[in-house]
């Protein structure tokens, strides 16, 4: 059976391991990204990571997820900010190829995560869904059939520098908008997303109201989305999902109020089941595409 070793790369940490031909991930681990001391030290990182791979077996394939602008094609970074530095422009696809002679693909992170819903998750009967990733900030993946629509020149999906209230999307709807908002007004700094869910559980009154406020934003900001893409789902993924069923009935509500009657009834709000894996599984995904070989089970 074939084995392929896929990277879910990311500016704090990287998660890699093997994923048979049916999509089963059958080795998993983690290890620090080092990206501060920039993309080629990165590289070198994940190159040793292949050598000692292929040191004890053949391997058919390494698949890539990525943070940044990904060319998918060409498996070259377009654009990335500087929590790693020296990434734009660098291709990926070609060091790796050129180094280890066997093929690789390259994606960017959110595009994978919509790809692992739409092959082993939320998205995977659906003609065309939007997967959103929550977190520091926001990102979108448009998946059509069983591709991700990239766009014309592959910004498609960039939701989180939507206007709204005279701000981006993503610093009013994101993890990041939430804590802010619960540091101001309870005058604290220790705190997280996930101390703020508990706390709103426990009937405190700010979190709950600054939750409130976050999917307020959200839902409108998806709103507008599916006016635009009007898709048969909408999923949820990210930090975000492990805090599904306190939010579910919130979202649905305020979507609810922003959608028209035609489009919501036939928008289904849906959490990504992939969780910390799907980076890796959505790589793998990709890596078939471009390869023209069979996705898995799908």
């Amino acid at each position: 059976m074939n084995r392929y070793l896929t990277f879910d790369i990311g500016g704090t940490m990287i998660k890699y391991g093997l994923v048979d031909e049916k999509g089963v991930i059958i080795d998993f681990h983690l290890m620090d990204s080092e990206a501060h001391l920039g993309a080629a030290h990165m590289i070198h990182r994940i190159e040793k990571v292949v050598e000692t791979y292929l040191a004890g077996q053949r391997l058919a394939g390494i698949g890539v997820s990525t943070a940044g602008v990904v060319d998918n094609k060409a498996g070259t970074i377009i654009y990335a900010n500087d929590n790693i530095p020296n990434y734009t422009d660098m291709n990926i696809k070609q060091l790796m190829e050129e180094r280890f002679k066997i093929p690789c693909e390259v994606e960017n992170d959110v595009a994978c995560a919509g790809l692992s819903e739409k092959y082993y998750g939320a998205a995977k009967d659906k003609h065309i869904s939007i997967c959103l990733t929550i977190g520091t900030g926001i990102g979108c993946c448009i998946l059509i059939d069983d591709l991700v629509f990239h766009g014309s020149n592959h910004y498609a999906g960039e939701v989180g520098y939507m206007k709204m209230d005279n701000c981006q999307f993503e610093n009013l709807a994101s993890t990041r908008a939430l804590i802010r908002n619960v540091v101001r007004e309870k005058d604290i700094k220790d705190i997280n997303g996930e101390k703020i869910f508990e706390l709103a559980r426990s009937g405190d009154k700010i979190c709950q109201t600054a939750i409130d406020q976050m999917c307020d934003y959200l839902a409108q900001g998806i709103s507008n989305i599916c006016y635009v893409i009007n898709p048969d789902a909408v999923i949820l993924g990210g930090g975000i999902t492990a805090q599904g069923k306190y939010l579910y009935d919130i979202l649905n509500k305020k979507i609810d109020e922003y959608l028209i009657e035609s489009i919501r009834k036939n928008t289904e709000l849906l959490f990504a089941k992939n969780g910390n894996q799907a980076g890796m599984l959505g790589a793998f995904c990709n890596f078939c595409i471009q390869q023209g070989i069979p996705c898995g089970s799908s």
